[in-house]
This record gives structure tokens, C-alpha cells and sequence, in this order.
């Protein structure tokens, strides 16, 4: 019983992440500014909004992205996790550095 709820939920999962990766480019993840002029993402399924990310993930304070690039290329990180099943899509320090989006 245990096992297929779990199965049912995987399927549900990814239904909503396929059905994301369906839709016009542009209309999947959206970057709106976060205080002090830096960057923030958000991530949509089905047209709503599944991830609001206003800072950059691990990192203490309030503070957005330096530049749009960079909350770009995390975003894209997150969609991949999402897209694979890992929920919830976690990102470390060393994967946003390595994407050089952080310094």
C-alpha cells in the first residue's frame, strides 16, 4: 500500500514538471527584482506558480542575485532537479558557485 502511494505521487510529480516543460519558452520561470536592484526567481507549473525564490537559496539576509544571469542559471538548476524527481530541489553554495552564479 505504502509502496504505491508513493508510486502515485511520483507519477503525480512528474506529470506537473512534464506538462511545465510543455509550455512557450518564457513561460516557465520569470526573474523579478528583489530589493536593492538584484534578481529573484520564480518557477511555474501549469501556469502557477510552484517556486517563489526572492533570495539567493543558502545564504543568509534578504539579497537577490547580483545579475539576472545568475538567477537564471540557478533556476534552470532547479527546474532540471524538479524535472528528475528530487524534491525538494535543493542547491548548495558549491553547485551555485560552480555555476558562477555567486562569487
Amino acid at each position: 500500500m505504502k509502496t504505491k502511494a508513493i508510486i502515485l505521487l511520483l507519477f503525480f510529480l512528474s506529470s506537473l514538471f512534464v506538462s511545465a516543460q510543455k509550455q512557450e519558452p518564457g513561460k516557465e520561470t520569470k526573474f523579478p527584482e528583489a530589493p536593492d536592484n538584484t534578481f529573484a526567481y520564480d518557477i511555474y507549473s501549469d501556469g502557477k506558480l510552484f517556486i517563489h525564490q526572492p533570495s539567493i537559496p543558502g545564504v543568509a539576509g534578504n539579497e537577490g542575485f547580483k545579475i539576472k544571469a545568475g538567477a537564471e542559471k540557478v533556476a534552470q538548476l532547479v527546474v532540471g532537479k524538479i524535472n528528475k524527481g528530487e524534491m525538494p530541489p535543493t542547491v548548495s553554495i558549491d553547485e551555485m558557485k560552480k555555476l558562477k552564479a555567486i562569487p
